[in-house]
Order: structure tokens, then sequence, then C-alpha cells
């Protein structure tokens, strides 16, 4: 039992070597910081101060009166989001056994860098160590998060929120026809009224710079609309159908959140959107009411 668990061990370290790899050969690794950290900016005053200009993948909100057939916004939407590779999705999770075996702590940072022979000076290892801190902060008031490094982890949270005896249904964004092309910032056009998910609760799964996938998971107390939404992009053919979250209370938000800057508004005066990244998620009961 001992060799063969062994063997597996270094199979298994094997492949993610070869996944970081391309981790590193990806353009998309150009944005340092992931679209998953900008919507997670508001939870833990974490402020983005990297470029001094405008970083084009902030641009993922917009306010509910968007919501409305023929209403056009410019959005950006990659096919692969910068924090991940298409293969970090929720079908690639570790096992339970794997990923308990694998230490998940900021205080074990340098052994975990070794364990995968990444640089300590390396982006890779500042976005590994960004990634823990931000697993291991304090819930902000009304959060219910978890870091889940495993599928079983990540289901057993998301039932514990939903109801142990709830079918889930999972919600993401995906590109129907003609996926998009650079430049990714383009303007879009909601073809269709959106429909609404009329669920009381809900939890969002944001992917996470990582060696694998890891997906920071929360679900926020108050009002938080879910919608279905298509979208037609510029001239392009592009057909995507995503998933957009309203946040109506954002009083108690950091003031220097990036939603706020790209909407110019100011905390607590209307409800901000965004859409989900194709590797972002939100699960919500299976059995729901549309609007």
């Amino acid at each position: 039992m001992a060799s063969g668990f062994s063997f597996s061990w270094i199979f298994f370290i094997i492949n993610f070597s070869f996944f970081l790899i391309f981790l590193c050969a990806a353009d998309d690794q150009d944005h340092t910081i992931s679209t998953s950290r900008k919507l997670l900016q508001h939870h833990h005053d974490h402020h983005d101060h990297d470029n001094n200009s405008m970083d084009p993948s902030q641009k993922i909100f917009f306010t509910i009166d968007n919501l409305k057939k023929g209403k056009s916004m410019e959005i950006y939407l990659s096919p692969k989001s910068p924090s991940s590779s298409k293969s970090k999705s929720i079908t690639h999770l570790l096992s339970r056994d794997v990923a308990d075996s694998i230490p998940f702590t900021s205080s074990k940072l340098s052994s975990i860098l070794q364990l995968f022979s990444i640089s300590k000076d390396s982006p890779q290892a500042q976005a590994m160590d960004d990634t823990l801190k931000l697993c291991e902060l304090e819930p902000i008031h009304g959060e219910t998060k978890l870091c889940a490094t495993s599928f079983e982890s990540m289901l057993d949270f998301t039932r514990g929120i939903l109801g142990l005896d709830t079918k889930l249904r999972v919600l993401s964004t995906s590109f129907v026809e003609n996926p998009s092309t650079k430049p990714y910032l383009r303007n879009y056009t909601v073809v269709e009224d959106p429909r609404e998910i009329l669920a009381t609760k809900m939890v969002a799964c944001h992917s996470m710079p990582y060696p694998y996938a890891v997906f920071y998971c929360h679900s926020q107390e108050g009002e938080n609309r879910v919608f279905e939404i298509s979208l037609e992009g510029g001239g392009e053919g592009e057909r995507v159908e995503t998933v957009g979250v309203c946040h109506v209370d954002t009083s108690h938000w950091d003031r220097d959140h990036v939603s706020f800057r790209v909407l110019n508004i100011e905390p607590g005066t209307i409800p901000v959107c965004h859409v989900f990244p194709p590797d972002n998620f939100v699960w919500v009961p299976a059995y729901f009411e549309t609007n």
C-alpha cells in the first residue's frame, strides 16, 4: 500500500509540473491579479493599486439598469480566465484524500513551493501566497466562506448553506457561438430579457491562482439577485450565456473597491452587478422559480 501511494504521488506531482509549465506559457498570465480576486476585493479591504490606469479586465461590472433587452454594455469576457487554465474547473477538483495530504497554509508556503518546484521569487509564488492569505482571513460580517480544494469539501459546504437534502444546480458562463478572441473587452448587447433566478440563497465559487484547482466559495447574507443573461458581442457573431449577480447593499464594502471606480458610484447608492468569468460559478437549488 505504501509503495502504491508513493508511485501515485510522484505521478501526481509530475502532472502538476506540466500544468505549471502551461500556466507560465499562457499569454493571459500578463494579468497578475485574476478576475476572481477583483470580485473579492470588497471582502477584506484588499486594495488594487497595481496599475495607475484602468485594467481592461476590471470591466466586469454593470448596473441593474443594463439588464434589459437591447441594452449594450462594455464587458471583459475571456474564454480562459487569467487566474487559471482551461483545465481548472469543478470537474478537475482533487479528491478529498489527495487534497488533505497537501499542506494548504501560508505558514507552509516554502514547503509547498518546493513540492511543486516553484521559485520563491516567481509571480506564481506571489499568487499562491496571496491566495493562501485570502483564504485564511476571517470572513466579513454576514459572510460564510470556504476555500475548497476538493470536490467533497465544496459539496459539503454548499449543502450546508443551501440544505443537506436540497438538489443542486450549477450556473456558469459559456460561449455558445464563436468564442471571443483578443481583445476580450468589447460591447455586448442583451439579446433576450434576462431570467432572474428566484433563489433565497446562493453559493458563489471563484477560481483562485494556484497549481491545482482551488475555489473561494462563499455565501453572503442580504439581498443578492442572480440572473441568466444572453449576450451578443459586437458584430463578431459571438454569443455568450453568462451568469450575473447583483449585490443590492454595498454600504459595507471597501470604498476603494474596483467596482465603484468602474461604475463611478459611491458605496451603498445603487446595486453593483457583475458577470461571472467562465471558470467561476454559482450554486443554487435545482428547483427554483424564474422571473
